[in-house]
């Protein structure tokens, strides 16, 4: 699950960032208003946590120019400052929930959960393919009524094949959603988690639902082969 950070603290940015990587997420980040923007426009995340005293656009901008412009993804806004006035023109331009500084990284963590558990108007809170279940925002997964534990990174692979079921996947489309921009490694890094995740849900149950598509990557079936 990918993230964005407007953050233009950098060491707040950097703790927060390394906190939510921690956490199995994949986390960009943006200094300014405008990079923020950009890189929103761009990328497809599944939740935008951005500052609101930005330099270039401030979070007020990003966040009305990203709504206007019919975008749904969830954003929780964080702010040095502290009144009611603030919060309601944060929720007022789009936002969908608010935390003032200085706050807990844990308190933040469950504002996130409870944000992607919502979800934006094309995101499903819960994933369903064949019997895999899948909650994204709780990291739980299970195969029939068998609950089957996976890493941060194992569940963000298997969760990007499982929002698109039936359809080959190629390992760099893997990578933009599953890494950050910083990872500059082989995608053949995929292939790993791949053969971790069919030992802990094929193997296991007798099935052959994630599938190698030669020359196109990879496919989580609904039923098996």
């Amino acid at each position: 699950m990918r993230l964005l950070l407007i953050e233009d603290e950098e060491r707040l940015a950097t703790a927060l960032s390394h906190g939510l990587r921690g956490e199995g997420y994949a986390v960009d980040v943006a200094h300014d208003g405008r990079e923020g923007l950009d890189l929103a426009r761009t990328h497809p995340y599944s939740a935008l946590i951005l500052d609101i005293m930005l330099p270039g656009l401030n979070g007020y901008a990003v966040c009305a120019n990203l709504r206007g412009a019919g975008s749904t993804v969830p954003m929780l806004m964080l702010t040095a400052k502290n009144g009611e006035y603030d919060e309601a023109e944060a929720l007022d331009t789009g936002a969908d929930d608010y935390l003032s500084k200085p706050f807990s990284f844990v308190v933040l963590l469950a504002r996130l959960r409870a944000l992607l558990r919502r979800g934006g108007a094309v995101r499903s809170p819960v994933l369903r393919v064949g019997d895999l279940w899948l909650d994204p925002a709780a990291r739980r997964c299970r195969r029939g009524d068998v609950e089957v534990r996976l890493t941060a990174k194992e569940f963000a692979v298997l969760e990007c094949l499982a929002r698109r079921p039936d359809e080959a996947i190629a390992k760099i489309d893997i990578i933009d959603e599953v890494w950050d921009q910083a990872f500059d490694g082989d995608v053949n890094i995929v292939e790993v988690y791949v053969r971790a995740l069919r030992r802990k849900l094929d193997v296991p149950f007798g099935r052959s639902t994630i599938q190698t598509v030669r020359g196109a990557g990879y496919r989580l079936a609904a039923r098996d082969a």
